[in-house]
């Protein structure tokens, strides 16, 4: 069974899991099309972000195409299809190979379609020459793409460019097109772009092996013609910090051990290349080699499942190998002269152009501190490919993987966390706060009942190392029995007995004095982190609220609640780059776009600019700050979950252009309001959200003679606890 995500990625049932841990950046889980008859449906797991809970939503096929905007504008506005259609070095790349490759009448197949812009560029393609090269002289087009609201952006897109009638649309899976039943015959040429910043993840290439086995010519013409994957060793310590708990934790003495001796492999990092923004930490990164070959993928042959390679590097600089930067160049002709790469800047000729997210760098991690090299030693890089990913091994040095084994007493049992979830356990700051936090609660008294409302490891282990007559509830929403694998794990080197800790299934939201063993719940604290959702925005972790109200009739009167509260962060900030990157849509290599923009929800055209979308500010190339950081709304925890309003004025501290608002929320630990976790952007392990404007303003001061110039915004804020939204209003003081 194949299941597809609304950001156009094939995964197989294998990787369902993954997948639906990476969409809370969509809003959805994943989808599924189905064929019923002539009718086209599509399921869409949508998930509620302040209960956990999901649901199906089915999406039907209207025959008319009259279906009201607003039924795709959410499924759609927060996928990466905006940006990858303003990333114009990549459109006019292909346009210029397409050109170069279609030479008269042929049969085109376009597999991932998307707004057919590819499509267009064959069918405008076929039109400009008179001789035909390919194997008939009946001209056609076809456009595969099986997300049905992309399908019915796309018919929109092709009837506003006259183009309805030259381009055939078929909503299905490209290995679901049967020759002699969808299409007449083979295709002669293919043009496609399914290509995620490894390279392979968004199923590169089990596709081509179908298209080569049921649905091209032998020897057909591709664009792109190949891909190539290139490497280079690097030193940094923000890397390092990124996967290597315990030799972090070894320089931190709190008393806490999440990775003790002998179990330094029990918390990690998934073994798989990290997308992320390597320019971003330019100045953070020693190059240890040149930049190196990998593998390449040649197109217009059917690729194997599986290949591996040995690469001799040689060292340029001494220093330790933590980390592994890949990228690919695409080499769209056959001739060589049309490109485009993913490289980072600091790689000349990569032709970088501007900064875009739908395609980055990526990080595959070194184990422990890392692989020592002097200068000019050389050292082989063992990689192997599957059909969705690449993996690096160096030799001699770095140890085989065994994989995951499941029996903890065996010490191989591994907890696998997001990166920044282990720089944040390894971050002594951050520890010593919530170690702070916790102290005083239990200072005041020792609880009789506690419970754990999130995922947090961290927090169990303190509790239960700090206060040992506790009991405690753990519900590790997310983790589950990984969760409690680990604490037995690491019971003794934390000096506790699993005897005190309780894991409980049942969902908060139906507990009675039953559960909690008729004892009243004396401490309620959580980070809050729930494991999977590091691609939310901010608020949405306010799931600890939701749930301290389900548990509200079970708390002591004099229970105490960590946080406390939440403070609502908002500072306006110039995000030129990413405001590019989502800008309103006119025409892409001649092809009028704009019809998309409402649906995509594109700044400049769409009244509200867009929606509130997750991102690593720091990552989103260039930024800066234009105001002073006010707090705009505040929740308060020690009360039930309730609708929320707040107003504050933003006051712009320098000049500049606006493009948006940048919010998060900082956590009260203690109800002193002296110990304070911030995920602000100066903290680089936690996303904000990021509210563009829909029409940049010009920052100035208060009194400014240019009248072209705001001084302020007044920023209002709304959250509706029925569904964990945040509607965000602004508008010039």
């Amino acid at each position: 069974m194949v299941f597809l995500t609304p950001n156009r990625r094939l995964i197989s049932s294998a990787r369902l899991l993954s997948a639906s841990r990476s969409a809370p950046r969509l809003g959805l889980a994943l989808a599924r099309a189905m064929s019923s008859g002539s009718a086209q449906r599509v399921f869409q797991l949508r998930l509620d972000p302040l209960t956990g809970n999901s649901e199906w939503v089915v999406i039907e096929e209207d025959a008319r195409e009259t279906a009201p905007e607003s039924l795709h504008k959410g499924l759609l506005a927060t996928t990466s299809y905006l940006d990858m259609l303003n990333d114009s070095r990549r459109n006019r790349a292909f346009r210029e190979a397409i050109d170069k490759a279609i030479a008269g009448p042929c049969r085109v197949l376009d597999i991932g379609a998307g707004t057919g812009l590819l499509s267009m560029m064959a069918a405008r393609a076929m039109t400009l020459r008179d001789t035909p090269t390919c194997h008939n002289n009946n001209g056609s087009v076809i456009a595969c793409e099986s997300y049905l609201p992309m399908v019915k952006l796309m018919r929109k897109v092709l009837r506003v460019n006259d183009m309805a009638r030259s381009i055939t649309v078929l909503n299905k899976r490209s290995d679901e097109v049967r020759v002699g039943v969808d299409i007449d015959s083979r295709a002669d040429v293919l043009v496609s772009e399914i290509l995620d910043s490894e390279l392979l993840g968004e199923g590169l290439i089990p596709t081509l092996q179908h298209a080569h086995d049921m649905l091209l010519v032998e020897n057909p013409v591709t664009v792109p013609y190949k891909a190539i994957v290139y490497g280079q060793l690097v030193e940094s310590t923000y890397l390092w910090k990124l996967h290597d708990l315990y030799n972090n934790e070894a320089e931190i003495s709190d008393g806490i051990h999440l990775v003790p001796a002998g179990l330094e492999r029990i918390i990690g990092v998934k073994l798989q290349q990290h997308p992320m923004h390597c320019d971003a930490i330019k100045q953070e990164i020693k190059l240890l080699s040149e930049p190196f070959r990998i593998f390449e993928f040649n197109f217009g042959k059917r690729p194997e499942s599986h290949g591996e390679t040995a690469v001799r590097v040689k060292a340029t600089g001494s220093g330790q190998v933590n980390a592994v930067i890949s990228w690919w160049m695409l080499q769209l002709d056959d001739k060589g002269s049309i490109h485009y790469s993913t490289a980072p800047k600091w790689i000349a000729l990569s032709g970088a152009g501007n900064w875009c997210d739908h395609w980055k760098q990526c990080v595959w991690f070194i184990p422990g501190k890392g692989v020592p090299l002097a200068r000019d030693e050389e050292i082989f890089l063992c990689a192997a490919h599957g059909d969705t990913s690449i993996s690096y091994q160096l030799e001699p040095h770095q140890p085989k993987s065994t994989g995951v084994d499941h029996n903890v007493k065996g010490g191989d049992f591994c907890l696998s966390l997001s990166p920044e979830r282990i720089a944040i356990y390894g971050d002594a700051e951050w520890r010593l706060s919530v170690l702070n936090a916790i102290k005083a609660v239990l200072q005041r008294r020792a609880p009789s009942l506690c419970i754990i409302a999130d995922d947090s490891i961290f927090l169990a282990l303190l509790v239960a190392h700090l206060s040992i007559a506790s009991h405690i509830m753990v519900l590790f929403p997310g983790l589950q029995d990984k969760g409690v694998h680990y604490l037995k794990a690491v019971a003794d080197a934390n000096g506790f007995s699993m005897d005190c800790i309780e894991f409980v299934r049942k969902k908060m939201a139906n507990w009675t004095v039953h559960d909690t063993h008729k004892k009243a719940v004396d401490l309620l604290i959580a980070e809050p982190f729930y494991y999977g959702s590091d691609g939310m925005l901010p608020w949405q972790n306010l799931r600890f609220w939701n749930e301290r109200t389900a548990l509200d009739s079970l708390l002591s009167k004099d229970a105490s609640i960590m946080p406390c509260k939440g403070l609502l962060k908002v500072c306006a900030m110039s995000l030129l780059d990413l405001w590019n990157s989502r800008r309103s849509l006119d025409k892409i290599e001649g092809f009028d776009h704009s019809v998309v923009n409402a649906t995509l929800g594109a700044c400049g055209d769409a009244a509200d600019g867009g929606p509130c979308l997750p991102f690593f500010i720091w990552q989103c190339g260039e930024v800066k700050e234009l105001s002073q950081i006010v707090t705009v709304m505040e929740f308060d925890f020690s009360r039930p979950i309730s609708p929320c309003q707040g107003k504050a004025k933003v006051e712009f501290s320098e000049r500049g252009i606006c493009h948006g608002l940048v919010l998060w929320i900082d956590w009260v630990m203690d109800a002193e309001n002296s110990i304070v976790v911030s995920t602000g952007p100066d903290q680089r392990y936690w996303k904000q959200g990021v509210k563009l404007l829909s029409t940049p303003v010009a920052a100035g001061f208060h009194g400014s003679a240019d009248t072209s110039e705001t001084s302020s915004l007044i920023v209002q804020t709304s959250f509706d606890p029925s569904n964990g939204e945040l509607v965000i209003e602004h508008r010039p003081s």
